[in-house]
Parts: structure tokens; sequence; C-alpha cells
């Protein structure tokens, strides 16, 4: 009778069944399972006890811990189970699931090697080296033990393939913020941002998780050749939004409009009558425009150039010379300056220290001439 018993006991637990047990001993190399259901005792060697290449079997499982494995291998009076095949079969069927669904979910890293980060997810998973982080990364040890936030990158059953990427939960978070951060931003706040690059033609400004660009001439009131001579890269400042593109994502910003102009209390720095040395920056048919101070030009009028007439500036001045000027008005409101060379030119008065009179010809008396005409005529 006990015979017939343990034949049908046999045949349900054929190789290829999916039991439950609980942990009863873990050995170095091997655990015990008590099965569920059935007399005979499981058996789980330590290379079935997961997808991960283990020292010793308590790595893995606890004693009293209910586990699932598939029967292997029946021998007399013991079951040879697998948990990995079980793990491996589930994990399979989530993989392909979070794959087509773009689901995020947790992986601690279980080892370093050469490339990039192993996971244990019920198989083996990889993480490439380009895929852990947004930035390169030289020593992997501290993630060892690290649980990281990923996304199925690829997957290929047959080849027992699995990639996964936390870079790109990183970037789609960073996306995500860039939006809500975009979304933020009006024309006309003043924030307070960081230098993240310098290009050629301005500096992207990091305002809240958006990058805006702050055109080089947005730098400062006064000519800018290069953004490096005004900002770093690293450098806290202060941005003015100048406009907010949500749909391409894009935010231009200004530094300049947060910075005093140079017109700014110029009224009380020059006053009329002032004396400055200047710069002459523009020359045109009306007048000369001179620098006097960073950002701040005057106008010397046509009139007010030279002492003598000129009919052009160009005549007297050449762009890039430096003159002394002097201040006969000053509106601040206007941004207007009118300036004065002639004012300090000394007057040029007629130099006659070269006129020679017309020498008197001795004896000569004009009725002589006339009556020596007249006598040719007669």
């Amino acid at each position: 009778m006990v015979e017939d018993m343990n034949q049908v006991e046999f045949n349900v637990l054929e190789v290829g069944k999916r039991v439950t047990g609980i942990v009863t001993k873990v050995e170095e190399k091997q655990v015990l399972v008590e099965v569920q259901g059935s007399k005979l005792d499981g058996i789980i060697p330590i290379s079935e006890l997961s997808s991960l290449h283990i020292e010793k079997a308590t790595d893995a499982i606890e004693e009293g811990s209910e586990v699932e494995a598939q029967v292997i291998k029946i021998e007399d009076e013991l079951l040879v189970l697998s948990k990995r095949a079980v793990d491996a079969e589930k994990a399979w069927e989530d993989l392909e699931q979070k794959l087509e669904t773009g689901e995020i979910f947790e992986a601690e890293v279980k080892e370093i090697v050469k490339g990039g980060l192993v996971v244990d997810i019920g198989v083996r998973g990889f993480i490439p080296a380009s895929l852990v982080e947004t930035y390169f990364v030289e020593n992997f040890e501290e993630y060892k033990g690290k649980t990281l936030t990923v996304k199925v990158k690829e997957l290929d059953k047959e080849k027992n393939r699995v990639i996964l990427s936390h870079r790109d939960v990183i970037e789609e978070q960073l996306l995500n913020e860039k939006e809500t951060a975009i979304n933020s931003l009006e024309a006309g706040q003043v924030l307070e941002g960081k230098v993240q690059r310098l290009t050629d033609f301005g500096a992207f400004v990091d305002v809240g998780g958006v990058d805006g660009l702050v055109h080089i001439s947005q730098l400062a009131h006064t000519r800018v050749e290069k953004p490096s001579d005004v900002v770093a890269e690293g450098q806290q400042v202060k941005v003015k939004v100048l406009s907010v593109d949500k749909e391409n994502g894009r935010v231009s910003l200004s530094i300049k409009d947060t910075l005093d102009g140079p017109w700014t209390n110029i009224s009380s720095e020059f006053q009329r009558g002032d004396v400055l040395d200047g710069t002459v920056k523009r020359l045109v048919s009306f007048g000369a425009f001179v620098e006097v101070a960073p950002g701040v030009e005057g106008l010397v009028h046509i009139s007010h150039i030279a002492n003598k007439h000129i009919s052009t500036p160009h005549e007297v001045l050449k762009e890039g010379e430096k003159v002394k000027v002097k201040v006969l008005d000053v509106n601040e409101s206007e941004k207007r300056m009118s300036l004065s060379i002639r004012d300090l030119e000394e007057k040029q008065e007629e130099d006659y220290s070269n006129y020679e009179p017309i020498e008197e010809v001795k004896g000569f008396q004009l009725g002589d001439m006339i009556g020596d005409q007249l006598k040719k005529l007669k």
C-alpha cells in the first residue's frame, strides 16, 4: 500500500512541476526544503539558488523562509529543486511587460564587473557603464549593494540578455523637472541662477532645472568680446527672464537687465563744465561720439569739433583717437550728453607774421603809366 502511495507521489511530482516549501536548513553549498503537500524532502543546490554566482548558500536565502522552486530531478526519497528556474521564468514575463510599458523599478547592484554593474532581478541583469549615470563614472566600487532605479533597455531571452538603464530614469526625471520648471517661468521674472557652460555666443544659466541662454549681448551694458570675460562656469548670477518658449523648451535670459546701467546717476558724476578724457568711438556726418566712461558716449557736434570750419569730422578726428572734451550738457533720463572739443582749444587768430607788403617801385607813378599807354595809342 505504501509503495502505491509513493508511486502516486512520484507521478504527481514530475520533473518541471513547481512546488512550494519552507527552508529547514541552510548549508554552505545547498539548502534543505520541506515541500508542502509532499512526504519527500527537497534539496536546492547552491548553483540553483540564484542567477548570479554565489559563494555560500547563506548569501542567498535564510532558514525559515518560504521558497517556490521547480522540480529538476527526482531521486530516491529526495526532490532536486531549482529556485533559479522559477525566478527566471517569472522574471522574463515581468521584464517583457516592463519593457513594453517603460516601467521604472528598483534593482540592487550585486556585482561590479568590467564594463558595468550586475543586478539580480530573477535573472542576471546588466547595466553598462554608459547607462549608469548621465556623466562619466571612473570608479563603480561604491555602487555595490546600492539600489538603483532602472528601466529595461533591451531583452533577448534566447541569449539570456537583459540590459537595464539607470541613466534613462534620470534623464526622464530631468525632463519632467524641466517641463515643470518651464511652466513656472514668466517673462519679467528676476531669478538666481548658476552658470552651467559658456559658448562663443553666450552663457547657459540653470534656473531651477532649466538651462536658459544669456546671449552675449545680454551679459553686460558694455561690449563683450567673449563671455568668459564677464562670467565663469559655476558662478551664481542674477538673471531676468526675457522670454519663454514652452513648446520648444527655450528660455532667454538677461544679466544686463539686472545691473545698474552705465547712465545710472550719471548726472551726479558728470556735470556741465567738467573736462574729461574720452575715446572717439564713431564718426558720423553731424559729429563724433566720444566714450567718456564704460558704456557712456556723448556727442561732439560738428560745430564743436574745431575752431575752424570743417566739412566732415573725418578731417580732424579718427575712430579710436584719445581726446579731451568739455561737458556742455547731461540728460540722464534720455541718456544724452553734449560735449565740446572746440571749447578746449585756443582760438586761432589770423597769423600775419609772414606778411610781406608789396614793394613800392621807385619813381613809379600811376599817372606816368597811364600817360605812357596814351602815347602808344596816338
